[in-house]
C-alpha cells in the first residue's frame, strides 16, 4: 500500500478463487471514501493487467497530474479553481504585454542603432535593476508584516503597480531626455510587484491546502504558469511582429490587455473565500453578530469586505461604519495623549468597580 496525504494506492487481494487464480484489484483515489478502481491485475496462469477506463481517460489523468494537485479537487479549497482560471488568464495578458513594453524599452536602450554603446546600455540597465532592488527592500520594511493579513487587497495592488511598470517602459521611448529616470520608475514599481505578489503567493497557497499539500499544490502552480507564459510568449511574439511600426496599434492592443488584466485580477481575488480573520474581516463579524446574533461564513464575510484598498474604497467606508474604522487594534499605550490616557484609567476603574459589585 502507498501512501501519501493527497493520495491512497489500495491493493485488494481477492484470494483464491479455487483454480488458481489470483486477482488484485488497485484503487487510487484522496480518501476511503472517494476511491476508483484503476486496475485488475489476474494470475491465472499468466500476468495479465486490465486497466478500467479507456485509454484516453487514463492519458488525460496523467496530464492532469502536471497541473493540479493529488486528490484534486477534494485536497483543495472550493475558490482553488476560479481563482486559479482567472489568475492564468491574467498571467497570459502579462506576458502577451511584457513583449510589447521590452520591444519597446530595447528600442529606447538603442538595440539596433549603430550610435548606441554597449557600456551606455549596459550602465542604464544596471540602474534600472538596482533601482527595482532598493525599492524592493524599502517595500518590504514597510510592508512586510501587513501582506499576509491583507493577502487579497495586496495581490490586487502587486498587479496594477506591475500595469504601471510595463506602462513606464512603453512610454519611455517618447521622453529620451529622461529616459533613465522613466525605466527607474518603473523598474521601482515591478519590485512591489516582486515582494507583494510573492508574499501573497504563500498566503493563499496555505489557504488552498486542505490536507497539508502545500507545496504540491505550490509546484502545480508553477507547471501551471510556465504553461501560460510559453502561450503568452509566443502570442507576445506573435503580437510584436504584427504591431512593428505601428505605434498606435501598440497602444490599442497594451490597453486593451491592460483593462483585460485588471479585471481579470479583480475577478481572481474576488472569488477569494479566506477563512484566516484581519482586522476588516473581524470587524464585519463582530458587527453582524451584534445585530444579528449569527456568525457569518467565510464566503459571506468575502462579498462584504473591501478588496481595493482603503484610499481607494473610502467612500464605501464612510457609507458603512464598521468597527474597524472607529477602534485601533494593537496601539501602543506609550502613543496615547494624557487626555486618553485619562480616559482610558477611568473606563478600566469603572469596570473594575463594576465587577466587584456583582
Amino acid at each position: 500500500m502507498e501512501d501519501s496525504t493527497a493520495r491512497e494506492l489500495i491493493a485488494s487481494l481477492d484470494g483464491d478463487s479455487g483454480d488458481g487464480t489470483l486477482i488484485l484489484e488497485e484503487w487510487n483515489g484522496s480518501s476511503s471514501t472517494k476511491l476508483s478502481r484503476t486496475a485488475t491485475i489476474t494470475a491465472a496462469p499468466s500476468l495479465s493487467i486490465q486497466r478500467s477506463g479507456n485509454r484516453f481517460g487514463h492519458v488525460w489523468r496523467r496530464f492532469l497530474e502536471a497541473f493540479v494537485p493529488e486528490g484534486f479537487p477534494s485536497s483543495v479549497t472550493p475558490d482553488y479553481v476560479p481563482f486559479q482560471v482567472w489568475d492564468s488568464l491574467q498571467g497570459l495578458s502579462t506576458y502577451i504585454r511584457t513583449m510589447l513594453s521590452t520591444q519597446a524599452l530595447l528600442s529606447a536602450i538603442g538595440v539596433g542603432e549603430k550610435s548606441a554603446t554597449v557600456l551606455g546600455a549596459t550602465f542604464q540597465w544596471f540602474l534600472r535593476d538596482l533601482t527595482g532592488m532598493v525599492g524592493g527592500i524599502l517595500f518590504t520594511f514597510h510592508q512586510g508584516s501587513n501582506l499576509d493579513s491583507n493577502a487579497k487587497m495586496w495581490r490586487l495592488v502587486a498587479d496594477l503597480m506591475n500595469d504601471l511598470g510595463m506602462l513606464m517602459d512603453l512610454v519611455s521611448p517618447l521622453y529620451p531626455s529622461v529616459f533613465v529616470l522613466v525605466v527607474c520608475l518603473g523598474s521601482l514599481s515591478r519590485s512591489f510587484t516582486g515582494v507583494a505578489s510573492g508574499a501573497t503567493r504563500a498566503a493563499l497557497t496555505q489557504h488552498f491546502a486542505l490536507q497539508n499539500n502545500a507545496a504540491d499544490i505550490s509546484a502545480k502552480e508553477g507547471s501551471q504558469e510556465t504553461a501560460a507564459t510559453m502561450i503568452g510568449m509566443a502570442l507576445g511574439m506573435l503580437f510584436a511582429r504584427v504591431t512593428i511600426g505601428h505605434p498606435l496599434f501598440i497602444w490599442f492592443c497594451f490597453l486593451s490587455l491592460t483593462v483585460f488584466h485588471m479585471y481579470a485580477n479583480y475577478k481572481a481575488v474576488q472569488c477569494l473565500a479566506l477563512t484566516s480573520l484581519n482586522v476588516e474581516r473581524t470587524s464585519i463579524i463582530l458587527q453582524h453578530f451584534m445585530e444579528t446574533g449569527q456568525v457569518l461564513s467565510a464566503a459571506q464575510v468575502s462579498k462584504l469586505e473591501h478588496i481595493l484598498p482603503t484610499w481607494v474604497s473610502s467612500w464605501g467606508l464612510k457609507k458603512v461604519k464598521l468597527l474597524h474604522t472607529r477602534i485601533k487594534l494593537g496601539v501602543r499605550v506609550s502613543s496615547l495623549s494624557q487626555q486618553e490616557m485619562m480616559i482610558l484609567l477611568r473606563t478600566a476603574k469603572s469596570h473594575r468597580y463594576r465587577g466587584g459589585s456583582t
